[in-house]
């Protein structure tokens, strides 16, 4: 990128910055919250499933979005402002949200098909106490990761360090775990 670019690029920037002042989206990391809205409706939801286990037909439409989707899906006052801001947002924090939504999305890829099947037997009081816990580590579990995520979209660079370290760390550990596997065979 030659210097004219470079300074094309960086007004560019500072223009987008402004247009994003007095809304949602924060001008500093280009990112909105909004954005979570999507998964504290499932939060709410496995809340009431709690007490209602018959609210988990409900949980089951559930899908995750990406930024993206979401914002193209809203009713979102600036959702086209929102997508664009996403596309110019510093990859300091985009790249931690990410990783962090990824890891949301996990967690609710590895949860429901267990509460799904704890639901079927809460006739139990004790299978039925049994799934009232687990959607409370469930959703605690969620809001300490959209906790993260609100950091990371409102500028706090050391929850954007803890998330990229967590991911690095996470493959790491699958590596040397595979290579241990592999290193039995051999």
């Amino acid at each position: 990128m030659n210097k004219n670019e470079a300074d094309s690029a960086h007004a560019s920037l500072a223009e987008l910055r402004a247009r994003v002042d007095g809304t949602t989206i924060n001008n500093i990391t280009l990112l909105s919250t909004d954005y979570l809205n999507h998964f504290n409706e499932l939060v709410m939801m496995l809340e009431l499933a709690a007490d209602m286990p018959e609210m988990l037909e409900d949980v089951a439409d559930w899908h995750p979005k990406t930024y993206e989707e979401h914002f193209r899906d809203s009713s979102f006052q600036h959702k086209e402002l929102a997508i664009e801001a996403y596309s110019e947002a510093p990859p300091e924090y985009r790249l931690p949200l990410r990783v962090t939504i990824r890891q949301i999305n996990d967690t609710i890829a590895e949860t429901l098909p267990v509460l799904m099947g704890l639901s079927e037997a809460t006739e139990d009081p004790e299978a039925s106490g049994r799934f009232a816990a687990e959607c409370s580590i469930f959703t605690q579990t969620l809001r300490e990761l959209l906790e993260r995520a609100g950091a990371i979209i409102n500028g706090a660079a050391k929850e954007a360090e803890l998330a990229v370290q967590q991911e690095e760390e996470t493959e790491a550990a699958e590596v040397m775990n595979q290579s241990s596997i592999d290193a039995l065979f051999d």
